[in-house]
């Protein structure tokens, strides 16, 4: 019978390095993918992802489990559909998301079409998620077992059809338990830290990446308070963030924090911590992974940015797909351009990224 084929998307880190061990000792035919991926010219070789250094780690790991080995160019797609957004984003007064944009249009779209093309079953990542399949045959996306380490809030944007093509061979594993692996495995990367950064910044702060490539959005304002004082002038609404009390450059008798940027104005509008924290918010189209609105949205739990902690929260439906979200637990820092994902117990159902929350208007 012919072994079922898995392309194991490999960065010469230790999460995807050990998921291809796995998915070798479970008797799956593999072949290791790298993407090259989008730099800013002059600086390839340090993009967190695709390094010479990564490229020649993962090419040693997959010579050694005896797996062949491609590297895949998706520098234009991935700089057309990720860097291009992320610049869009900030040009429009939000925080954007890179990372969703990359897993849902170069990972389970660009990489996974490409998989299908090299005949593979299945499209497999080093991400701490889980899947499990219903008796109806629906495909649930499920937190790690590792809750510090679990991705699924950035695999929310995924669909049916690609979950029922995708392997998590780390779902069910600590990252203490990879790390063992690896040693186990005599792999080299066992100790090799974790990357945290945007990888097309190569390892640079996103402010100085803005400037060079879009100085057109350095342009300074004004500070405000909510009530309408000045307080100061910031250096551009993109190096700004809704909850970012250090580096604004105002003296004041209590803490303020960003609450609003207005693209209008193009002024900073700060806050107390009180202002800040919100008990509800609209988003923009959400997308379900089940593709259907989930029944009792009055029992959902959102999570409103990447590792932070999940708070009880209702949904209704807006006119063109977007939803209003009453939270049973205000919040601090809902920013839009970011993401909202929605659980209920352990299963994710999917999520939708944060509009404007409500305007105050200076006077």
């Amino acid at each position: 019978m012919k072994r079922q084929r898995v392309v194991i998307a490999m960065s010469g880190g230790v999460d995807s390095s050990v998921a291809a061990a796995l998915l070798i000792n479970q008797g799956y035919d593999v072949v290791g993918v790298m993407l090259r991926l989008w730099s800013e010219p002059g600086s390839h070789a340090h993009n967190r992802c695709c390094t010479p250094d990564s490229m020649s780690i993962a090419r040693r790991i997959a010579h050694k489990l005896g797996i062949p080995f491609y590297a895949i160019d998706a520098q234009d797609d991935f700089y057309r559909t990720v860097v291009k957004q992320f610049f869009e984003g900030y040009g429009s007064g939000v925080t954007p998301n890179p990372c969703l944009v990359c897993n849902q249009l170069i990972r389970w779209d660009f990489l996974l079409k490409r998989a299908r093309m090299m005949d593979a079953d299945y499209l497999a990542t080093g991400h701490y998620a889980r899947l499990r399949q219903t008796d109806q045959g629906l495909i649930q996306l499920l937190r790690a077992a590792d809750q510090s380490k679990d991705q699924s809030y950035v695999l929310h944007t995924l669909n049916q059809d690609q979950l029922k093509h995708t392997i998590f061979p780390l779902g069910d594993y600590t990252k203490i338990q990879v790390r063992q692996l690896a040693r186990e495995y005599s792999q080299p990367v066992a100790d090799r830290l974790d990357s945290q950064d945007l990888c097309f910044l190569a390892g640079e702060n996103y402010r100085q990446f803005l400037s060079r490539n879009r100085p057109e959005l350095v342009k300074s304002g004004p500070i405000y308070t909510t009530a309408g004082e000045k307080l100061g002038s910031h250096h551009g609404l993109a190096f700004y963030t809704i909850g970012q009390r250090r580096g604004l450059g105002i003296n004041s008798r209590v803490p303020l924090y960003v609450i609003e940027k207005e693209m209008h104005r193009n002024a900073v509008i700060v806050g107390t911590r009180e202002q800040l924290t919100k008990s509800s918010f609209i988003t923009g189209p959400a997308h379900w992974i089940s593709g259907e609105y989930p029944s009792e949205s009055d029992k959902l739990y959102v999570q409103i940015r990447y590792n932070s902690r999940e708070t009880r929260a209702r949904t209704t439906p807006r006119e063109g797909g977007g939803l209003n979200v009453i939270l049973e637990e205000p919040l601090a820092g809902i920013t839009p351009g970011q993401a909202v994902v929605f659980y209920r117990e352990d299963i994710c159902l999917g999520g939708a990224t944060i509009s404007n929350a409500q305007r105050r208007e200076i006077r």
